[in-house]
C-alpha cells in the first residue's frame, strides 16, 4: 500500500485554512516548522485552555484528497489546506490505518498516526452544512467515525513536498483502530 503527497500547507497564525506551500519541514517531536500547531504540548486553541500540559498528539494533520472529490459531488468546493490540514494525500486509506502506523513522507520525514481528527464546528462557517459530511455511519454496525483526516506526531524530521511518496509501515498486531484525539 503506497500513495503520494498532493499538497502541503502551514500557517503561523490561528486561522481555519492553511495556505499551500511548495514544501514544509517537519521537526521531530514538534510538528510543522512555523505552523501555529507545532509544539511538544497541546497547541489547539480551545484545548490549550483546559489541557495545556498534555502531549501534543496533533502535531501534523493529514487529509485524504479523495474526500474533496466526494464533497464536490455534493456541491462543496473544498481543496487542499482549506480544512486546516498540513499534508494532503492521495491513494492512502488514512482513515483505515491503525493507531501507531508510521508514514514515511518523501526521503526523510516519518510521522506516527495518533488518531482521528475531531471535526470542528467552524467547518460550517467555512461551508454551511459541511460539518455533517465529516461523519460517516457504518450501515451494518451503526458505529460512526470521523472523516476529516488523521493526526500524527513527527518521529523523524525532514522536508515534505507535493509528489513525495507516502510509504506505510503498520505497527505490530494486534492493531488498534483509530480513535478521536
Amino acid at each position: 500500500m503506497a500513495g503520494r503527497v498532493t499538497a502541503v500547507s502551514s500557517n503561523g497564525t490561528y486561522a481555519f485554512s492553511k495556505p499551500n506551500r511548495p514544501s514544509i519541514t517537519l521537526l521531530a517531536g514538534l510538528g510543522v516548522e512555523g505552523d501555529v500547531h507545532a509544539g511538544e504540548t497541546i497547541r489547539h486553541q480551545f484545548r490549550m485552555t483546559y489541557e495545556p500540559d498534555l502531549p501534543n498528539l496533533r502535531q501534523v494533520h493529514l487529509m485524504h484528497e479523495e474526500l474533496f472529490d466526494e464533497l464536490a459531488l455534493k456541491g462543496y468546493d473544498v481543496s487542499a489546506g482549506r480544512l486546516g490540514e498540513n499534508i494532503t494525500t492521495r491513494d492512502v486509506d488514512l482513515l483505515g490505518l491503525p493507531t501507531g502506523t508510521l508514514l514515511r513522507l518523501g526521503a526523510e520525514a516519518v510521522v506516527e498516526v495518533t488518531g482521528l481528527r475531531n471535526p470542528c464546528a467552524k467547518i460550517n462557517d467555512f461551508r454551511q452544512g459541511l460539518l455533517g459530511e465529516m461523519f460517516a455511519i457504518d450501515p451494518v454496525s451503526g458505529d460512526f467515525t470521523f472523516r476529516s483526516g488523521v493526526m500524527a506526531v513527527v518521529r523523524h524530521g525532514g522536508p515534505v513536498r507535493p509528489y513525495d511518496a507516502v510509504e506505510i509501515e503498520l505497527p505490530p498486531a494486534p492493531h488498534r483502530p483509530l480513535e478521536r484525539v
